[in-house]
């Protein structure tokens, strides 16, 4: 199903603020929430919806690329698969603003888990493809670059014999209070950023942050009758979580390498062959192209421009069925431009010698033309 504008998700002008984005999004979350929406698919969904949509429409450099190229232009820019998080990450990544909302509703016990385990950010690559390669499947190995644990802290952030502390600011529970009351607001503590931990002696390889990029070598078996823009999934080849969430996976999205003679409809394969006008008129056997080099094809007498001749079964299967399409031979006819003086002799014979009572395309058209103005 093709993505909604993300503009139209959240409800908002594609001029709009940074802030009338952040208030209609607060909102529209608020209304799908599935604390206020128990057992309600639809309304999950529609709440992974609008976080998409916040998480590029909040980010200046995501907005941009959409503004740009549409939802093309984010690949690999680490989206999130919002599809298969559940609401708990969703809450990590928007903390402070799903703090403002159920801050004062006696704290939601989501938010209470929000410094939990957290699935790691899924990754994107694409691979391109012949239509060779398409028609029967094929693997292919891909090299790519991840942020993944630090050999030298084992992911902790500490340098050796030391330890995470606990957070002064909020007392190891990710959130600080403002305010009192019922409209009490909570938001993720800017100290240790929703951790709970704060590190005060870092490791020296990655900075603190647990995570240095290392190459990564993997083989993916695509399917036959993959389609251009297509995503095959690779689970858990993405980046770590954080306190022992689960790895994202890595996405390889489908480019298709021009073939010089065949052009792809569906299942089915389009060439266009030339013929000359002798060829057309009195039918003959051509060469067309395939998947499987050159074959024979003979056309009938008479074969008009345009015409349209169809192999069965030699065209492309389908990625759910594994039915071939098939190949259509589309005829385009040569008219010669330069004709000898016995060449132009013999045509104006040849047109000279026809019935005229044939109702031909072009009688009709001339017939139908007079009719129209009158004539």
């Amino acid at each position: 199903m093709a993505k909604r504008d993300y503009y139209e998700v959240l409800g908002v002008a594609k001029d709009a603020s940074a802030n009338d984005i952040k208030k209609a999004y607060r909102r529209l979350a608020l209304k799908y929430h599935p604390d206020k929406n128990p057992g309600d698919k639809e309304a999950e969904a529609k709440f992974k919806e609008c976080a998409e949509a916040y998480e590029v429409l909040s980010n200046p450099d995501k907005r941009s690329k959409y503004d740009q190229f549409g939802h093309d232009g984010l690949r690999g820019s680490g989206m999130h698969d919002f599809s298969h998080m559940n609401v708990e990450d969703i809450s990590g990544i928007f903390g402070d603003i799903f703090g403002d909302f159920f801050g004062g509703f006696g704290g939601s016990s989501r938010g209470a888990r929000r410094n939990g385990p957290k699935r790691g950010l899924d990754l994107e690559t694409s691979v391109e493809l012949t239509l060779n390669e398409i028609a029967e499947g094929c693997e292919r190995t891909i090299e790519f670059t991840r942020q993944d644990e630090c050999d030298a802290c084992k992911g902790s952030g500490c340098s050796k014999g030391s330890k995470p502390t606990t957070c002064a600011t909020c007392g190891g529970s990710g959130q600080v209070a403002r305010g009192g009351g019922f409209f009490q607001m909570v938001s993720t503590c800017p100290t240790c950023n929703g951790s709970g931990q704060v590190i005060t002696n870092p490791c020296k390889k990655c900075r603190g942050t647990g995570r240095v990029p290392k190459k990564r070598v993997v083989t993916v078996k695509i399917p036959a009758g993959v389609h251009e823009g297509q995503g095959v999934r690779v689970a858990g080849e993405g980046e770590p979580g954080t306190m022992g969430g689960p790895r994202g996976d890595l996405y390889c999205y489908i480019r298709i390498k021009a073939h010089p003679f065949l052009m792809r409809d569906g299942s089915n394969l389009i060439a266009t062959v030339p013929v000359s006008f002798t060829q057309a008129a009195l039918g003959a056997s051509i060469e067309v192209p395939s998947l499987n080099g050159t074959k024979q094809f003979k056309i009938r007498s008479g074969t008009q421009y345009g015409d349209v001749f169809r192999i069965k079964g030699q065209g492309l299967p389908d990625i759910r069925t594994g039915r071939r399409g098939d190949q259509l031979i589309r005829i385009t006819i040569e008219t010669p431009k330069n004709l000898t003086p016995r060449q132009k002799e013999l045509l104006e014979e040849f047109e000279a010698t026809g019935d005229k009572k044939e109702k031909t395309e072009s009688s009709n058209f001339i017939e139908k033309l007079k009719k129209y103005f009158g004539k």
